[in-house]
């Protein structure tokens, strides 16, 4: 984890994990938000750690947190991958390799969301704002598992994949420019360029993934990205802090209110976009070993 962005001196923690009781209430009191960090280990090329997606989720929220108040929930690093469109783009970029990730399907993960954000009710949190650094489609399905509890409970909560933060101003990517210029700034020790060649070594696993201008990356463009990312988090944020049209946080969120909750967003909107192709989508090769998710 980060201390602060690129200075390494003593900062105050943040981290519900981290954080003692008098401490957490403390920081609660003071701004009742939960950030809420998503992401997963998948390739990123040779040249760059697995867990790019976690790593920069979390550096964003904890830094929003120190910036703005709030409590940084424990990063959850199990998140959708392989099933639906995911299937067709890992054949394409990882083909048969062994990708390394840390994958769940959508009825592991959706579920698991609606008792998370239980939890952070029931911590006295007033709002939660979660980014997910795996994007793509994922964020729409946590969106309408988030809208769901908001309804059953009150409790606002707002989804972001952290490409939205910026669009406009930056294109986000995978593997490319923008999410390795994000992990050259945020921890640079983990982003090894003297490994791009093994992209074209025999038996090394070829692309795994990395993208066309990842070579492009830098550290300085990871920094103007990453800067505005917290503060599109801090403006997304305002009127929460402020107290804005919050409820008083004063009765449990009961498991029955979660199960109704869950069972909303179950019937609402069609297939989840996570568990099928795009429209359109080139079918996964019958011999793949990404066949079996791409239908779930």
């Amino acid at each position: 984890m980060i201390t602060s962005f690129g200075d390494a001196v003593a900062v105050e923690r943040v981290t519900w994990a981290e954080l003692k009781p008098d401490e957490f209430r403390a920081r609660v009191a003071a701004c009742p938000v939960a950030w809420v960090p998503f992401g997963l280990c998948e390739p990123h090329g040779h040249v760059a750690a697995l867990g790019l997606d976690l790593i920069k989720a979390e550096a964003l929220c904890v830094e929003a947190a120190r910036r703005f108040g709030g409590v940084v929930a424990p990063a959850q690093g199990w998140h959708i991958h392989e099933t639906g469109y995911h299937a067709r783009w890992l054949e394409d970029v990882v083909g048969e390799e062994n990708a390394m990730m840390s994958s769940v399907p959508p009825a592991v993960v959706l579920p698991l969301f609606a008792y998370q954000l239980r939890a952070c009710a029931n911590a006295g949190f007033r709002a939660v704002f979660v980014l997910t650094g795996h994007a793509g489609g994922n964020e729409r399905d946590l969106r309408r598992v988030a809208a769901a509890f908001t309804a059953e409970t009150g409790l606002p909560v707002e989804v972001r994949a952290d490409p939205e933060l910026v669009a406009g101003t930056f294109h986000g990517d995978h593997a490319g420019r923008f999410e390795l210029s994000q992990l050259m700034f945020l921890r640079p020790e983990l982003v090894d360029w003297s490994l791009l060649k093994r992209r074209d070594e025999p038996g090394s696993g070829g692309r795994l993934a990395l993208g066309d201008d990842a070579a492009e990356a830098s550290a300085e463009e990871g920094r103007a990205i990453c800067e505005a990312q917290v503060a599109a988090m801090g403006a997304a944020t305002a009127a929460w802090r402020d107290r804005r049209g919050l409820r008083e946080n004063t009765t449990r969120v009961t498991m029955a209110q979660t199960e109704r909750a869950w069972r909303a967003a179950l019937g609402s909107g069609g297939p989840w976009v996570t568990a099928a192709p795009y429209p359109g989508q080139t079918a996964v090769s019958a011999g793949s070993q990404w066949r079996d998710g791409e239908r779930v």
